[in-house]
């Protein structure tokens, strides 16, 4: 038998608790040994729950017990999660988490500690929900160079954008009906200014290239600029718009990383992935395009990754697995002037095609049937973001008012 506690008893923390009461039999089958919850620390009180005399309030009752071999943190945030955690690893408890904001915040720290006591520090569930991409990145496509990640990250921005695009709702009144329907926070700033994207995708890259990257140095969009004409102009065009964050490798070694809306062309695997759901496409030179697809969060789907990697802790006690990379100080990352797309605009005022194709050497207008008068949608080439905002700048200057710009995927 195996002790672990649970930290949390919220959403995430209470299907952990369940799945491991549930599938006990599963679980053994997989083990050979049963996984028993010794404690589950949370303030608040659980009268009615079937393993109310295992509940704590106090941290000490799990650090402080020896038999407790694998810590679960389903807490969220940083603090106190990140003490809790770093104190759990040094006195020699291997710990997993769903918390994508500590692994982005503190996982190079982490693992270093985690590999210092012989322990493992797994996190299964910070991407993706209950969608596996950090063991198959980590161990299933290790043959691989990675060339790029790119995704959909966030199943509550996808949601509202499927709901701007398949029914013509317009941004607000899509947001609302996601918060009505339990997709998104009261306070959804998180999510639709890109932030849970921009961890995530830091993950990703922290783990596909070996260096932690910090969120504060990835470039990060959200979608609440994004209107229904630009979703209607990117159907003329072809393409969905999604919220993408992507990490790319460079021929000189650093890497392209970015969170932002993008027009992402209807062939793409990525252009069909709706509603909650996420998906995420990795690269490799060997393997071409692998793409993963799910649910991207929710309570027994994350509570499932959770679980596994509770599991993976448990036949790997007395070994670590390697799943590391080292610390980072954002010299790798490429500054977002330099970034390369295409990009499309939409303006306002008179003789817009005219006045775009002599600043930008070429453009493919999009021509849509309904347009507003004296309003114009267009495509450049590949441009580097800094040349392109010289160019829209003259283009501002001759009369031109800029409605929209977004980047085209090339995914």
């Amino acid at each position: 038998m195996v002790s672990v506690a649970i930290m949390g008893h919220g959403v995430v923390g209470s299907g952990v608790a369940e799945i491991l009461t549930t599938h006990k039999k599963k679980l053994f089958a997989g083990l050979g040994e049963e996984i028993y919850i010794k404690k589950i620390l949370d303030l608040r009180e659980f009268p009615d729950s079937p393993l109310a005399d295992r509940f704590t309030k106090d941290f000490d009752d799990i650090l402080n017990d020896r038999e407790i071999r694998v810590v679960a943190e389903v807490m969220g945030g940083v603090n106190p999660a990140y003490d809790f955690v770093k104190k759990c690893l040094k006195s020699g408890k291997s710990v997993v988490t769903s918390n994508k904001e500590l692994v982005a915040a503190k996982g190079a720290e982490l693992l270093d500690i985690a590999k210092e006591n012989n322990v493992n520090f797994l996190f299964e569930a910070s991407v993706g929900g209950g969608i596996p991409i950090i063991r198959p990145m980590s161990q299933c496509l290790i043959a691989n160079n990675v060339d790029e990640v790119a995704g959909i990250l966030n199943g509550t921005t996808n949601f509202i954008l499927t709901k701007m695009i398949t029914d013509g709702m317009q941004f607000d009144d899509a947001l609302k009906l996601a918060q009505d329907l339990g997709f998104a926070e009261r306070n959804p700033a998180a999510d639709i200014e890109g932030h849970d994207a921009c961890r995530k995708i830091c993950i990703l890259a922290s783990l596909a290239y070996g260096k932690h990257v910090y969120p504060d140095a990835v470039h990060t969009e959200g979608i609440t600029k994004i209107t229904l004409d630009d979703v209607k102009y990117a159907e003329t065009f072809g393409c969905v718009i999604k919220l993408i964050g992507r990490v790319k490798k460079l021929e000189d070694g650093k890497i392209d990383i970015i969170v932002a809306p993008m027009l992402v062309p209807k062939e793409s695997q990525l252009a069909n992935i709706d509603y909650e759901f996420n998906g995420i496409m990795v690269r490799g030179d060997c393997t071409g395009d692998v793409v993963f697809y799910g649910k991207g969060a929710g309570k027994l789907p994350t509570a499932s990754a959770v679980v596994a990697d509770i599991v993976d802790c448990c036949k790997h006690l007395k070994t670590r697995k390697y799943l590391y990379w080292t610390d980072g100080d954002s010299k790798n990352i490429l500054p977002v002037e330099e970034s390369v797309n295409a990009m499309y605009v939409r303006a306002k005022g008179a003789d817009i095609a005219a006045k775009a194709e002599k600043i930008f050497g070429g453009v493919s207008i999009i021509d849509k049937a309904d347009s507003a008068d004296n309003e114009t949608a267009f495509v450049t080439s590949e441009i580097t973001l800094g040349e392109f905002n010289e160019k829209i700048a003259a283009l501002v200057n001759e009369g031109a008012e800029i409605l929209s710009t977004i980047r085209i995927g090339d995914l």
